[in-house]
């Protein structure tokens, strides 16, 4: 059962899509310094933004998720970031093909009393 993430990381640059789990992992501890199997999911691109990898630890294995568009292109955030923290919606959205940039969550809030 796919347990929910602690942390959604996009990745800001393309990559290989020939990347198996274990050069996907290398590349997570590697470059970003963050745990592979650390609970978090991590969502990659190609260069032409029709295919999605992503990454993640679930108690005894990886498993990689892996989309293809068959036509168009996935729509991304615009960061600066190596790792682009996102949200579950956000993830939602990139992968139904929606512009995520356009998306706008509600504000939190917060009560000291009810």
């Amino acid at each position: 059962m796919l347990r929910e993430a602690n942390s959604i990381y996009l990745a800001s640059c393309p990559i290989d899509m020939r990347k198996s789990i274990d050069a996907l992992s290398l590349l997570v501890s590697g470059e970003y310094g963050e745990n592979p199997a650390g609970g978090s999911w991590f969502v990659f691109y190609n260069r032409g933004r029709n295919k999605i990898k992503m990454l993640y630890f679930d108690r005894n294995g990886f498993v990689l998720f892996y989309k293809r568009l068959e036509r168009g292109r996935f729509i991304l955030l615009d960061s600066k970031e190596r790792l682009c923290a996102i949200s579950l919606l956000e993830l939602q959205g990139l992968l139904a093909g929606v512009d995520i940039k356009k998306l706008k969550m509600p504000k939190k809030l917060e009560y000291s009393e009810v």
